[in-house]
């Protein structure tokens, strides 16, 4: 199948351009609830599959054994801002285990945060790995790469033991056997995989409603998971990140994972409403992350009442403005 138009942008009340895209809603029971282009489409799950990517720290008794709290569980699952907060916590995981930013393999950007970024660039502040929204994660690789004796120095190789746990957990979880999991690198230099949406679908379910075949210790870490992105929207993201304000918006009935380019994973809590939970994964076909994605998202939480018509008015629809700001038009999204 085609993809669809997810959004679509205004200058005056001409349309300039259109974003094209997939999405899939799935419940419990594996049943479709909505769906636009294609579910089968594959593509690279990005920072999406963090809170995957943490199972084994968990699973193993690596964060355990370091004392990680859910402050810290919650900041691996992270594409943090780099904000002084963000990077307190990163180098307290690191201290907790006997490393520092020195250990770390993701390097170095500035803080995704522009108030922040402008602050350190005017005091002549340069930024460190501490910074990198990929910070908490790899804590928590270099964790579980101190646990189970494995080389911390190349911890983030594919052949590394830590990688090779992650790629069982992140089969595990969305049900596809290792071996049919096509990775390549991500920004931050440890693997990524490549999965149909419905299989990333799949795996948010399974975060959130963890099925009976689980072993005790994966059903206990997706818990823990769970409980740590509820509980710290705003260590997920950050001052303005999306998916800190859609969980701030839907008031703690949703978990959210961006993936770069246009991808959104979504889970919504077993409730009265959705009695078995809600899964939801998109993506942007062209890549973009700044007025698709938003919007979009935005509008199917919408449509599925978990966060009111009123609530994030300048993401959906999102105001287009010059370099004057003046607002010259609009992104509104396709999805109803």
């Amino acid at each position: 199948m085609a993809s669809k138009v997810l959004a679509r942008v205004y200058r005056g009340d001409v349309v300039e351009s259109v974003h094209r895209g997939h999405y899939l809603i799935i419940d419990g029971e594996g049943r479709e609830l909505a769906a636009e282009g294609s579910p089968k489409t594959v593509t690279f799950i990005r920072s999406a599959a963090k809170p995957f990517q943490v199972l084994p720290c968990l699973t193993s008794g690596a964060a355990d054994a370091a004392g990680f709290s859910e402050e810290e569980i919650a900041l691996a699952c992270a594409s943090h801002s780099g904000e002084a907060r963000h990077v307190r916590i990163a180098q307290l995981m690191l201290k907790r285990i006997g490393l520092s930013e020195i250990h770390l393999r993701c390097g170095t950007h500035l803080p995704f945060y522009d108030k922040e970024a402008e602050r350190m660039q005017r005091a002549g502040e340069f930024p460190t790995q501490l910074h990198n929204n990929c910070s908490g994660k790899h804590a928590a690789m270099l964790a579980l790469a101190k646990h189970i004796g494995a080389d911390i120095t190349s911890y983030d190789a594919a052949e590394n033991p830590v990688q090779k746990e992650i790629l069982n957990a992140v089969a595990a979880i969305t049900e596809l056997p290792a071996a049919k999991i096509k990775t390549a690198i991500d920004g931050c230099a440890a693997p990524n995989f490549a999965l149909p949406l419905s299989a990333m679908a799949r795996g948010f379910m399974n975060l959130i409603k963890p099925p009976e075949h689980f072993s005790r210790e994966l059903k206990s870490a997706c818990e823990r998971v769970v409980s740590a992105m509820v509980k710290n929207p705003e260590l997920i993201g950050g001052t303005e990140r999306l998916d800190t304000l859609l969980m701030q918006a839907a008031e703690g009935r949703i978990i959210s994972k961006v993936g770069a380019e246009g991808v959104w994973l979504c889970g919504v809590l077993p409730s009265e409403k959705y009695p078995s939970g809600l899964a939801i994964a998109l993506k942007v076909e062209d890549g973009d992350d700044r007025r698709a994605r938003p919007v979009a998202s935005v509008a199917i939480l919408k449509c599925l009442g978990l966060i009111t018509p009123e609530a994030l008015p300048d993401l959906s629809p999102m105001p287009v403005k010059n370099r004057r700001a003046d607002t010259i038009g609009w992104v509104e999204s396709c999805i109803k």
